[in-house]
């Protein structure tokens, strides 16, 4: 990992939005996720990521 947030991937972002789920911080996973989707040039992957990790308050009735 690198200190240099420039420096980051999407899978750097993926990798954090993993622990920030299984320790059960829903709100950074997702914060996490987004980033990654943003750093990921295919569409069919960024769409896959935020389905993954929706934001916590979305409720699905």
């Amino acid at each position: 990992m690198t200190n240099d947030p420039a420096d980051l991937t999407s899978a750097d972002y993926l990798d954090g939005a993993r622990e920030m789920h299984a320790a059960g911080r829903p709100y950074l996973a997702h914060l996490l996720a987004e980033e990654a989707a943003q750093h990921t040039t295919d569409l069919a992957t960024a769409h896959s990521i935020r389905a993954q990790y929706p934001h916590p308050t979305t409720r699905k009735d």
